[in-house]
């Protein structure tokens, strides 16, 4: 399989390009700078991944659904709510503009929400709250 072009994916009625667009709630996280690196180093942990990194990489897989496994081409529309080639062209193409300043995997993680956000998964408002409560609950141990 070659490199996927945009032109291929809009030709396919599929990815049609990245709105790049800052999103507020994520702006401020982005801003926080508080990344795994710093995080471990400052409670001595030496896993060199997050603890979130493999449910990061499950909800991918999880939303690109028969994309993971059909050839694009022959993937059904609507069939998966976010393809796997459109959400790494989307990650692409925020991690060279709105989260470049961001390390990996901090800059895919703000790119799923990105993209998420932007196709309605929900909204600003309501990851804010998740947020919020999984500080809270962390603050509280």
């Amino acid at each position: 399989m070659g490199i996927l072009e945009n032109s291929d994916l809009e030709a396919g009625g599929g990815w049609q390009g990245t709105d790049v667009t800052p999103i507020g709630v994520l702006e401020e996280v982005r801003s926080r700078g508080r990344v795994w690196e710093d995080l471990a180093a400052q409670y001595g942990v030496t896993n060199p991944d997050p603890p979130w990194k493999i449910d990061l990489e499950a909800t991918c897989d999880m939303l690109a659904a028969d994309s993971c496994v059909k050839p694009y081409d022959q993937v059904e529309p609507g069939s998966c709510a976010l393809p796997s080639l459109e959400r790494r062209a989307e990650e692409d193409d925020l991690s060279d503009t709105i989260y470049a300043d961001v390390p990996f995997p901090e800059r895919q993680l703000l790119a799923l929400a990105h993209s998420m956000l932007k196709r309605g998964f929900f909204t600003e408002d309501e990851l804010a709250r998740h947020m919020e409560e999984v500080e809270r609950r962390l603050k509280s141990v």
